[in-house]
């Protein structure tokens, strides 16, 4: 029997140290990324995102960054098909799949081999949640999908309107419950799965530092040039930790320090939310970012 492809996943929290890792990775073993997180595919939004530099993309080629503008659409299934896609051309080409981010939903459907319903969006639909979350809050779509569907309601975050809108939609338009429309299916790969941990007080200080470092590279303006070109705070893309928060600050509603604050208290309950997926994962446990000499001793690609 073929033996099935290796593929490497570094997850982990926001700020832990996973592009990183994951760049030295790839010039390493003569690998390509392939993005796991879902505000880096949008066009546009490069500094709240974190999204690798210029020269990091020129280093080591990055898949799946870049792939909508803030206001197009993108499905948790064209993100399995695109990432399904992406690992098999590396494959194909000889060169090592390294898949790097921390967004849960997005890992479950490749590690576990969900398939996901194909619906197309119902943009009317769309609209009019999209309006409810700005205009309630996600929550109170969190609880309307916990009595639809409580199995997706329980793998969603209540903050995570886009992913609870999506689930929604599905509930709504098939009369059917979004998880059980997720079925698995066999791995096509064989991962091995790197979780990057740290202490929660080094971490939170890390958030800190990279969103002050993201306000003096210019998050404020990279926000007002996205408003002036007309996208609006209801979209998914800006409703993401890194720009929601400075709507009060730009309705002249709070301080900018405020909304600093706002960025950074938001980022750290991002991080602890997503500790709960990579538990469900196979996963190689270290305590502290890696070096590449750690990494070289739990996975081979041959």
């Amino acid at each position: 029997m073929q033996q099935k492809p290796r593929v490497l996943f570094i997850v982990g929290q926001t700020a832990v140290g996973k592009s990183a890792l994951a760049l030295a990775a790839a010039q390493h073993y003569g690998g390509e990324i392939i993005s796991a997180d879902s505000r880096q595919i949008y066009r546009q939004m490069d500094i709240g995102t974190a999204k690798p530099t210029r020269l990091e993309r020129e280093l080591v080629p990055h898949h799946l960054i870049d792939v909508v503008e803030p206001d197009g659409k993108y499905s948790l299934s064209m993100f399995r098909n695109d990432a399904l896609r992406a690992i098999h051309d590396c494959v194909g080409r000889g060169i090592v799949p390294i898949v790097a981010g921390g967004t849960g939903q997005y890992l479950a459907a490749l590690l576990e081999g969900w398939t996901v319903p194909e619906l197309p969006p119902n943009d009317a639909l769309r609209a009019e949640l999209e309006e409810a979350a700005v205009r309630d809050g996600a929550a109170v779509l969190h609880a309307r999908l916990a009595v639809l569907d409580p199995v997706a309601a329980a793998s969603i975050l209540a903050t995570n309107a886009r992913r609870i809108i999506r689930a929604l939609e599905v509930c709504i338009g098939t009369g059917e419950r979004f998880s059980a429309l997720q079925k698995k299916e066999p791995l096509t790969f064989a991962p091995t799965v790197v979780w990057l941990q740290m202490p929660t007080e080094a971490l939170y200080a890390r958030i800190d530092a990279r969103v002050d470092t993201m306000l003096n590279n210019g998050l404020l303006a990279e926000v007002e040039v996205l408003l002036a070109a007309g996208y609006r705070w209801g979209l998914p893309a800006l409703s993401g930790i890194g720009y929601h928060e400075f709507k009060p600050y730009l309705a002249q509603e709070c301080t900018l320090a405020d909304a600093v604050q706002r960025v950074k208290f938001d980022t750290h309950a991002f991080a602890r939310g997503q500790s709960n997926w990579f538990r469900r994962f196979n996963t190689i446990i270290h305590t502290k970012p890696m070096q590449i000499e750690q990494l070289s001793s739990v996975f081979h690609p041959d």
